[in-house]
């Protein structure tokens, strides 16, 4: 999950978003209502397909979203079998990241190894307890994965 995430109003310019995406290097924003609630996204294709002046006129709606406790199968899922782009994530209804397929792409190349057993686990921080050895997560070290892992 990529955090804090760059929002813009719904009246924001569409020329402003624009330069925003160039600037952040990023393919969306995310559009919030004054309550900071999620409202739509502005991609570089809604840019380059739709006609107008803001954010409003120009956004998707209709956003799907998750929460910080949805399952990393159910993300994947919608990235690639609903080929979804990114996925805001909500927090008790806030706006608390987004993921995209590159921050999936890089959990997998994360890989944490026990120091007991020898057991590799992916994921973005080490296990509470090795699946194989049930020792204790903090004798996990982070494996490097070499370039094109």
């Amino acid at each position: 999950m990529t955090s804090p995430v760059i929002t813009v109003p719904l009246d924001a310019p569409v020329a402003e978003i624009a330069e925003t995406l160039r600037r952040a290097g990023i393919s969306a924003v995310v559009v919030v209502d004054e309550a900071e609630g999620v409202v739509g996204l502005v991609s570089e294709y809604d840019l380059l397909a739709r006609t107008g002046r803001t954010a409003r006129d120009v956004m998707t709606t209709g956003v799907v979203s998750v929460t910080e406790d949805t399952d990393i199968a159910d993300v994947r899922h919608l990235l690639v079998v609903r080929r979804y782009r990114r996925v805001p994530v909500l927090a008790g209804g806030r706006l608390v990241g987004i993921v995209s397929r590159g921050d999936v792409v890089a959990l997998m190349a994360t890989e944490w190894v026990c120091g007991v057993c020898g057991e590799p686990v992916r994921g973005e921080h080490p296990p509470d307890t090795c699946p194989k050895c049930h020792s204790d997560g903090e004798k996990f070290t982070l494996q490097q994965q070499p370039p094109g892992a």
